[in-house]
């Protein structure tokens, strides 16, 4: 039999903070995390706004020097690891009566050090090769977070990076679980961690023309299935699990919050940037997902989407919903992205948290700025607020750039 796996942490860093109750409220709430970006110069730039991480403080959770020398991404990955971990019962005491070569980190990044890489070139080209800091590489690499958390603790289990764009940190989150499934570790620290709001990143999503330029209304910008959508909004931070064996869970009285049934994995084979238009890739995705977990489709009854609020990819995620799941009608959906932006490949870890959110609270969110949707919206439920609803199975769906596809399915713990 396989191995039943259970989420008994979860932490984050994010625009709403970096408590997850009050991530979960604000979400409720409808509330509108973008706001103008005011941390560098861009009054040139076509997109001038985000989903930033303001008055962010590391606290205990990582010592002052090291914080400094850090690209935000692996501080972003750190806390919201740590915070996991502490909502897991796991530190102090009860971290040292576990065994450290059975606990792994598996946090991903889509960008990397993006911070630490552009001051780097910068100082090449103003001071000269001497004056480029040691620490370039070990912190632009997009590893780091995760390693730098394992050597905090001393965890010993596997340990490394997937970076599949937006798909990262549900990649990781599968990954992780498979570590468990194939008894490698007890523990499991997954997710994703970005911090891409920088002047070259923000110029770089521009270039590529994939950016909202709604700056006369940031906090409207993001607007996942409205036929006025004009791009995502860029977001950043950290979302992080803790998935654990069930027997190791119950074993020392975790708090359990979820379970963790399958994830599916696909690759759409087809652009650099653009999804298939015939949705042939995430549907392979969700096909995959149900069948490793036994998912009758009609069981599924929320989906927390990956919806961008780009022109192709919303209607074509419907598409392939519609086509899986023949009781669509029935079947709650929204857009975690339209109130946080897209955090790229900390994305599917936030969206796991509102998911699991979900479960507890048996409140599903809204999507806010929907109103003008597109006519296939009609074949799902789509909240624009918040709304009461018992979960039976969730589906959480993330695509990234290079057509990288995968979904995770959860559940609610019964014993």
């Amino acid at each position: 039999m396989k191995k039943r796996i259970v989420v008994t942490g979860m932490g984050l860093v994010s625009c709403f903070g970096t408590d997850v109750d009050t991530f979960y409220d604000s979400l409720l709430a409808g509330k509108s995390g973008v706001t103008a970006i005011d941390t560098f110069p861009c009054e040139d730039y076509p997109t001038r706004f985000g989903a930033l991480i303001k008055d962010f403080d590391v606290g205990n959770y990582l010592e002052k020097k090291q914080a400094r020398r850090v690209d935000k991404y692996i501080a972003y990955a750190c806390v919201a690891g740590k915070k996991a971990l502490e909502q897991a019962g796991i530190a102090g005491d009860t971290l040292a009566n576990l065994d450290l070569q059975r606990i792994g980190v598996l946090i991903g990044s889509g960008m990397g050090g993006m911070g630490v890489f552009a001051d780097g070139v910068q100082t090449l080209d103003e001071k000269g090769n001497r004056r480029v800091t040691p620490f370039l590489v070990p912190y632009i690499l997009p590893n780091m977070g995760g390693a730098l958390l394992a050597i905090d603790l001393g965890f010993m289990g596997p340990n490394y990076c997937i970076s599949t764009a937006c798909a990262t940190a549900n990649n990781a989150i599968i990954a992780a679980a498979n570590h468990i499934q194939q008894g490698d570790a007890d523990i499991m620290v997954c997710g994703g961690a970005e911090a891409a709001i920088t002047p070259l990143g923000v110029a770089g999503f521009c270039a590529c023309k994939a950016l909202s330029q709604r700056n006369d209304a940031p906090e409207q910008a993001s607007r996942p299935w409205d036929k006025n959508r004009d791009g995502f909004v860029i977001g950043e931070g950290a979302g992080v699990l803790v998935l654990e064996s069930l027997e190791h869970a119950l074993a020392r009285n975790a708090p359990i919050y979820a379970e963790y049934i399958s994830g599916g994995m696909s690759c759409d084979g087809h652009h650099i940037t653009e999804p298939r238009s015939d949705g042939a890739g995430v549907k392979a995705c969700l096909r995959n997902t149900l069948r490793a977990g036994s998912i009758a489709p009609e069981s599924v009854n929320y989906i927390n989407a990956h919806a961008t609020s780009t022109s192709a990819g919303d209607v074509a995620e419907l598409n392939a919903l519609r086509s899986i799941f023949p009781n669509s009608k029935d079947i709650v959906i929204n857009a975690t992205k339209s109130m946080i932006g897209h955090a790229l490949g900390a994305a599917g870890g936030f969206e796991a948290i509102a998911t699991i959110m979900a479960m507890q609270r048996n409140m599903v969110h809204p999507t806010i700025n929907l109103e003008n949707p597109e006519e296939i919206c009609q074949d799902f439920i789509v909240p624009t607020k918040a709304k009461s609803h018992s979960i039976n199975v969730a589906l959480s769906t993330s695509f990234g750039f290079g057509g990288h596809n995968a979904a995770i399915a959860l559940k609610p713990y019964r014993a």
